[in-house]
């Protein structure tokens, strides 16, 4: 298997691209193999894997976590879905920051972003699963979000009519507010 790991403009996050092997049969990619991305350059430990599946217009996010700190390999196994990462790490030159790419079952591209990054999505398909490889395991009491909306964030989500929305990911606070907290403080660059 091959990685190639390309640059997004925000340092430490990286778009993923995979070897494919399609036949009349379909097609094989391995997702992950520690020694081949190590050797692309990234070097990180897989603990948790999560699946989620969503109908259109779900916005899940923007999501991180502290304590353990989680980074995730994401990608989407149907379907498509526009992710977004953003920069949260304090004294960071791209604080703020987003990047945004659309990502499927076709293009079978791959978003990391480590600790220290906001991320979430938006399915764009009719139904779409998203599969995360996290790099800590899940804490309930050391995880947060920031508002989807915030406008200081300037992400453009795309047009899928009516989004869905948990209660939680719409109360979520402003980078600002996050950033006045002390558990920011776990994020720096």
């Amino acid at each position: 298997m091959k990685v190639i790991l390309k640059e997004t403009g925000i340092r430490d996050l990286l778009l993923v691209e995979n070897d494919a092997f399609a036949d009349p049969r379909g097609f094989f990619i391995e997702v992950f193999n520690a020694a081949e991305f190590e050797k692309a350059g990234l070097d990180i430990s897989i603990v948790q894997s999560n699946h989620s599946g969503s109908v259109r217009g779900v916005l899940r996010g923007l999501h991180f976590q502290w304590d353990p700190p989680m980074g995730k390999l994401m990608r989407v196994s149907r379907g498509s879905a526009y992710l977004v990462a953003v920069d949260i790490r304090l004294g960071s030159p791209t604080l703020g920051k987003h990047f945004g790419i659309e990502v499927s079952d076709k293009n079978r591209l791959q978003v990391y972003a480590p600790a220290g990054f906001a991320r979430g999505f938006c399915v764009t398909s009719d139904y779409a699963e998203v599969q995360y490889l996290c790099t800590g395991t899940y804490s309930n009491a050391a995880e947060s979000g920031i508002s989807w909306r915030d406008p200081t964030l300037g992400i453009s989500w795309p047009d899928v009519g009516e989004r869905i929305i948990s209660a939680k990911d719409e109360k979520a606070q402003s980078l600002s507010e996050w950033l006045a907290r002390p558990e920011a403080h776990h994020f720096s660059y």
